[in-house]
């Protein structure tokens, strides 16, 4: 108890500062309002030294969760985006630093909430906070201090929180569009999800159930946990009801495990996992035969080599790295902050209130390609969620390690969905 008192108080003092400096806007040169993060002098590595700087947080999965083999890409995307950006003359009067403000968060939430209040005195937003369960312990003091992120996350929570600026379909969406390619695919009779426990994995379940009932499948749960040793009872329970069709929402040396260790047993359906759970490594592993037999991929959007403006940019920006697409995630994931910005900056109030108003106005996004405008509807509430998904299979030629096999696309059960509260409530 003494622990949980003493970092109640910390986090107390954080927001009462927070909130000081927050209500302390002043009007820069150029007329614009600024408060937390946005200062007249430039940034550190400046392109403009006449500019001045606004400031954003990442808080990534960078160093031992189960997730970093995509989130340090996603976080290299990021630096290669803003600088793109920079290069192309900032915001306004403005540039932006994304580096200075980074910090691990280890896919955990309570260090994720640490590592938050570390930065948030020094940022006006967050271009990255990694993880569902993680964003959510950060969330309530997000919107207490108005500060505005762009998750590496899909829950369909984000649909209902206005300083959260999503892109791409929900894993809820996502589970619906991939059971409704099943339908017409394999022509499924039982489905399983197999999912880690909270609200990523629970989300992709609830999408499956909801979907299930609507396709009348019979629909079994099996929550798992991470760890590629912790993945027996999910291989037995697949051995056991033998599913025509499995949703699985893991990590990606998670998802090996339980489809290696279930084909090398004689399961035989099919897997359809959830954007997070691939990485191209799996071709190396040990599952890559049977991943390669037995695995498709839904995901928000194209992968690295789809053939976009946005894609060439990403690409051009990039040179010499071995494409992934966390790469791709990190790149689409930080359209809507810079739309943001630049609505905040014409609207002439750069504070952090004046970010979430700017949000809220926005009912499009330029994605150059990589995604329609109308996939950046943020004024348009939940009933605005965008809702396609493209689905991929195994693909050693293709450069990350997928290729389509049904461009984005919005399926029926999607489509006559009434998202009134996040899906994994209804799990």
């Amino acid at each position: 108890m003494k622990r949980l008192a003493s970092g109640a108080v910390v986090v107390l003092l954080a927001v009462a500062l927070g909130g000081c400096r927050g209500s302390d806007a002043e009007t820069g040169e150029s007329g614009v309002k600024v408060d937390v993060g946005v200062t007249s002098e430039p940034c550190p590595e400046a392109v403009n030294k006449e500019k001045g700087c606004i400031y954003l947080g990442i808080l990534s999965d960078l160093t031992e969760g189960p997730f970093r083999a995509l989130a340090v890409p996603i976080t290299d995307a990021q630096k290669a985006f803003w600088k793109r950006v920079n290069n192309n003359g900032g915001i306004g009067d403005y540039e932006v630093d994304v580096t200075k403000y980074i910090r691990d968060n280890k896919y955990n939430p309570q260090v994720t909430n640490q590592v938050y209040q570390e930065i948030k005195p020094n940022i006006l937003a967050l271009a990255q906070t990694l993880g569902s369960p993680t964003t959510a312990a950060i969330l309530p003091d997000m919107k207490s201090n108005n500060v505005v992120g762009s998750p590496a996350a899909w829950t369909s929570a984000y649909a209902f929180e206005d300083v959260i600026i999503e892109s791409g379909a929900n894993y809820c969406i996502e589970s619906m569009n991939a059971l409704d390619y099943a339908a017409e695919t394999y022509k499924p009779k039982k489905v399983m999800a197999v999912h880690l426990a909270g609200d990523y994995g629970d989300d992709a379940a609830a999408g499956a159930k909801l979907a299930s009932e609507k396709l009348g499948f019979t629909f079994s749960d099996v929550k798992t946990d991470t760890g590629t040793d912790k993945q027996a009872g999910a291989i037995g329970a697949l051995l056991s009801q033998q599913p025509d069709v499995v949703i699985l929402t893991m990590g990606p040396a998670d998802a090996a495990a339980v489809v290696g260790g279930a084909a090398a047993r004689g399961f035989k359906g099919r897997f359809i996992g959830t954007s997070p759970t691939w990485n191209p490594a799996l071709l190396q592993s040990p599952a890559g035969p049977a991943l390669t037999a037995l695995y498709e991929q839904s995901g928000p959007w194209g992968s690295w080599g789809t053939d976009t403006p946005g894609h060439k940019a990403m690409r051009d920006a990039l040179p010499g790295k071995t494409p992934s697409d966390g790469y791709t995630s990190g790149w689409i994931w930080s359209y809507p902050m810079k739309a943001a910005l630049e609505k905040a900056n014409s609207n002439g109030d750069l504070t952090r209130a004046g970010m979430l108003a700017a949000v809220k106005q926005l009912s499009s996004v330029d994605y150059e390609g990589m995604l329609p405008t109308g996939a950046g509807n943020y004024a348009g509430g939940a009933q605005g969620t965008f809702r396609q998904t493209q689905i991929s299979k195994v693909d050693a030629a293709a450069p990350t390690g997928v290729s389509p096999v049904r461009p984005l696309f919005e399926g029926p059960t999607a489509k006559a969905f009434t998202l009134d509260k996040p899906c994994f409530e209804q799990l």
